[in-house]
């Protein structure tokens, strides 16, 4: 079998990656032919494009890159046409994989969505477009299932949380625990604060020159960045540099995550993966002002967080645009580090997310089997 696969950012990669070794495990011989990142490379996929080239972050950015968006789409549809998969799957990422799905419907190639796009929080009005353009959809977030069969008579099939295999492999690999040997040393005996700024530059350039702020506020402890692999650590040295309590990693957010006693988190995947490592955090987003009014309107959930989101009740605090600024995010970060009742709580609710996500079995081999299943059935 050859399956065509698109991810779009870091998280779909490492997603991505995971499937592409459960597909294996299953069926040694099939081919993976795929857009995505250094992951799903190493887990055995022809890479023809990075997500580096793909991420554009807001409306206002989307609207300034349409040139390089609507060229990456038609590249990339030649190169599926050349490959001729059995099927296509798309990794999150609706803005590009949505009309990926809707092409591929019209050229008769099967479509599977792994991870499907939120529409429960906004752009509800593309289901019925979806449910045409996608065979099949497998959901990662237990209230998904019935979301989409409820409000649109729409089976899909619930895989269970990726992220829960792939933290539970990692804690069971000693050997990736480390920290480059340099950063190792420097660290020994100190209390770490990580700090998740996100991959993309424009959400860095937001939101990371307040995150550093606190280094100032909190001298006993030592800040840690955690940088984007698909970034140059370059572009990170003018945010860094005034703050001497500042060190910087690349490629080690799970190991950093271990050693924390607290994390500033860009909403995202982020946040969960800090929820399962048990590290207490503050999520913080702040956008172009323009698209976050647009966004302000047209999103309909009461959380930024899918720690929130999955639990639907504040359990980790979010510092949305204006309230991120220096003041709160201190006040944040003090409560997590200073109030033992607090810590308490939040360890226990924290519990509860990894129960409700584990219910679900292994994401990633549930999600190899359903593909299996769906694309070698003849009608």
């Amino acid at each position: 079998m050859k399956y065509y696969m698109i991810a779009g950012e870091a998280s779909g990669d490492l997603h991505g990656s995971n499937l592409i070794r459960a597909m294996h495990s299953l069926d040694e011989a099939l081919e993976v032919r795929c857009w995505g990142g250094d992951k799903m490379q190493a887990a055995g996929a022809t890479l023809v494009k990075h997500y580096r080239d793909l991420a554009f972050m807001g409306f206002v950015e989307v609207v300034m890159h349409l040139r390089t968006i609507f060229k990456n789409l038609d590249d990339c549809k030649a190169d599926i046409l050349s490959y001729q998969p059995d099927a296509l799957i798309l990794i999150d990422y609706p803005g590009f994989n949505l009309r990926m799905a809707k092409w591929a419907k019209t050229q008769g190639i099967k479509v599977i969505y792994y991870i499907s796009p939120q529409v429960w929080a906004w752009k509800e009005s593309r289901v019925p477009a979806m449910k045409k353009s996608i065979d099949k959809m497998l959901v990662i977030l237990p209230f998904e299932k019935p979301y989409f069969k409820n409000k649109f008579n729409w089976e899909v099939d619930y895989v269970g949380h990726p992220l829960v295999g792939a933290i539970k492999a990692f804690k069971n690999n000693p050997a990736s625990h480390s920290l480059p040997e340099n950063l190792e040393s420097a660290l020994e005996g100190k209390k770490i604060i990580a700090v998740l700024p996100g991959s993309r530059k424009q959400e860095i350039a937001k939101k990371l020159p307040i995150m550093l702020k606190m280094a100032q506020h909190f001298a006993d402890y030592q800040f840690v960045v955690a940088q984007a692999p698909s970034l140059d650590p370059g572009y990170y040295e003018p945010f860094l540099s005034p703050y001497p309590n500042v060190m910087a990693v690349t490629g080690k957010t799970y190991a950093l995550l271990m050693r924390a006693k607290a994390a500033l988190v860009t909403s995202g995947t982020a946040t969960l993966e800090t929820a399962l490592f048990k590290v207490p955090e503050v999520v913080c987003y702040k956008g172009s002002a323009i698209s976050y009014q647009i966004a302000r309107r047209l999103i309909k959930v009461k959380f930024i967080s899918l720690v929130n989101l999955i639990m639907d009740r504040l359990i980790v605090r979010e510092l949305i645009q204006d309230d991120l600024n220096e003041q709160n995010l201190k006040t944040a970060l003090k409560s997590l580090l200073e109030d033992p009742a607090a810590s308490v709580q939040l360890q226990k609710d924290y519990k509860d997310l990894e129960d409700i996500l584990s219910a679900g079995g292994d994401a990633s081999l549930n999600a190899a089997r359903a593909i299996r299943q769906f694309t070698s059935h003849k009608p």
